[in-house]
């Protein structure tokens, strides 16, 4: 029977054994089942309280004796060229409660066995670079920093309630089913990137709910099979070096994006790493009756070029976005955009030429003072959660800090398609208007009188409000100012409201033509005549729009 090598301790001995069981080895002082601890926060080394969880925490300052040290050269030796399996048995590394000291090195190397370490210590960064594995579990432990690059699983790789002061980087990585950074702390590397994930491929969930990350997440061109859940994270940028939060641009997400609060009720006295309600709601109290964790975010969020197949939910989040910073959506694309925060972002928000099914929103969830851009975003209906006045959804289309006429166009032909044709009237309206303080001086004096006038023909009843009273200014001047007939020996009957009312719609023959009116007078009639062609043209126009809906 094959023998661990004789310069191993007896501890090291101890998890040779178990190893070749598929045993758990649990080296911690206390007994009984093992609880899960969280970390302190990024960028802290202790919790704010300063609380300790015994003997047995890893995140606290205690002293780890002999008896709970395994050096990381025999953990590699067991991974990459470990004994046989006890007869029945399935190898498996199990490590609970162990201080790791030394270069653990990995890279390049493959990992047949499952591997799972709990409450553990790394005194040295865990190399993983390359590396070949089935299913990595890192719950709950210590180590200075994760490199985990091109790393390809076959299974899951679950990194959850760690803290990692020097970040993760898992670019280019395969990860065969989930990957699990649940209620971790990672702090920044050199370039202020906390989870560094560029072009990885996870073929199911990415679930990172309540993470506390100090420094970038950076997920470009990161492909999702599932969903990406940040609910309830916390989310800050490095710095001015690095001012990111979230730089996810080109990720392709196969089901949702959750930016949004995580109920608290699914984790308070939770003892598994997925929350008692892995992502659907445990209590049946109506939402707002339940308390929740916001989403929290400090610096720049970018997710342009994004596609996602089911939904993205920003809901319950707040973005803390300084001077220049912004929540950039450009060019996303997805069935459904829910954007109902309770607060609105404190910078700007661009949705530039991003394309939309379902815009479900609030009032309230948009920023004001010109900080929402619109140029070329196009979306097939609006869904919002509470009533959304028109007058807020224009003062919505012109928060952008120069015009867009796309913006009203695209509103108004989101109001027809549910049946408010009246209120895609008045939205174009607002366009003409919006568009008049862009004109030179010549320009906007014509846009005032046109608004005046007509209403820029988007107001038929004001049109023919002015018509009537072209006619009865018409009909008083006439009646103090009667023409002679034009054939002395004619006898036509005079009637002056006739008779401005023929010149005021001059296609109508009212019988009131043999008259000729002096020089002040034709020029009255002629004024009568040309400010009836304009306004009953105009009123026709609005007429014929109105027995023209859809």
């Amino acid at each position: 029977m094959e023998q661990a090598p004789g310069d191993w301790t007896d501890t090291e001995r101890g998890l040779w054994d178990a190893f070749r069981q598929g045993e758990v080895y649990d080296l911690r002082a206390g007994r009984g089942r093992a609880r899960l601890l969280l970390p302190a926060p990024a960028g802290r080394t202790v919790r704010p309280d300063g609380e300790e969880h015994g003997p047995d925490d890893p995140f606290a300052a205690g002293e780890w004796g002999p008896e709970r040290t395994v050096r990381a050269e025999v953990i590699a030796r067991l991974l990459l060229h470990g004994p046989a399996a006890a007869p029945g048995k399935v190898t498996a590394l199990k490590l609970t409660g162990a201080r790791i000291t030394g270069e653990f090195t990995l890279a390049g190397g493959r990992i047949d066995c499952y591997v799972e370490f709990q409450l553990c210590r790394f005194e040295r960064k865990l190399l993983l670079s390359e590396a070949t594995a089935g299913t990595l579990r890192i719950v709950s432990c210590a180590l200075p920093r994760l490199e985990a690059s091109r790393l390809a699983s076959e299974g899951d790789v679950h990194l959850a309630r760690c803290g990692i002061p020097g970040g993760v980087r898992l670019t280019d990585a395969r990860i065969g089913t989930d990957l699990l950074l649940n209620q971790s702390a990672v702090g920044p590397d050199a370039y202020g990137r906390a989870v560094s994930a560029d072009g990885i491929s996870v073929n199911q969930d990415c679930e990172a709910e309540r993470l506390d990350l100090l420094g970038e997440l950076s997920l470009r061109s990161a492909r999702i099979g599932g969903r990406l859940s940040l609910r309830g994270g916390s989310l800050r940028a490095a710095g001015p070096d690095n001012p990111n939060a979230i730089n996810a641009a080109r990720i392709t997400v196969g089901h949702t994006l959750y930016l949004s609060g995580s109920e608290d009720a699914n984790w308070s006295g939770s003892r598994t790493v997925y929350g008692s309600g892995y992502g659907g709601s445990t209590v049946a109290a109506p939402y707002r009756d339940t308390t929740h964790t916001p989403f929290r975010s400090w610096g720049r969020i970018r997710l342009s070029d994004g596609r996602f197949e089911n939904a993205v939910l920003i809901t319950n989040a707040e973005f803390h976005l300084g001077e220049g910073e912004e929540l950039t959506l450009s060019r996303i694309q997805t069935p459904e955009l829910r954007f109902t925060c309770d607060t609105p972002p404190t910078g700007a928000v661009s949705l530039n030429r991003a394309r939309i099914g379902n815009l479900v929103d609030a009032p309230a969830a948009w920023p004001t003072e010109h900080h929402v851009s619109l140029t070329g975003f196009s979306y097939e209906s609006l869904r919002p959660t509470e009533p959304f006045p028109l007058e807020r959804r224009i003062a919505w289309v012109d928060s952008g800090r120069e015009f867009r006429p796309e913006a009203y166009e695209q509103l108004a032909a989101a109001l027809r398609r549910d049946g408010a044709d009246e209120d895609a009237r008045t939205v174009l309206y607002a366009k003409q208007r919006r568009r008049r303080r862009t004109l030179p001086l010549p320009g906007r004096v014509w846009g005032h009188l046109q608004d005046a006038a007509v209403g820029y023909g988007y107001r038929p009843g004001r049109a023919a409000a002015w018509l009537v009273i072209a006619w009865v200014l018409g009909t008083a001047y006439f009646a103090a100012h009667r023409p002679a007939p034009v054939k002395a020996d004619e006898h036509v009957l005079w009637n002056p409201a006739l008779y401005a009312a023929g010149k005021v719609l001059p296609l109508i023959d009212l019988g009131q033509n043999g008259w000729d009116p002096d020089r002040p007078g034709q020029w009255v009639a002629t004024a009568l005549v040309l400010t009836g062609w304009v306004l009953a043209t105009t009123a026709v126009a609005g007429v014929t729009r109105l027995l023209q809906r859809g």
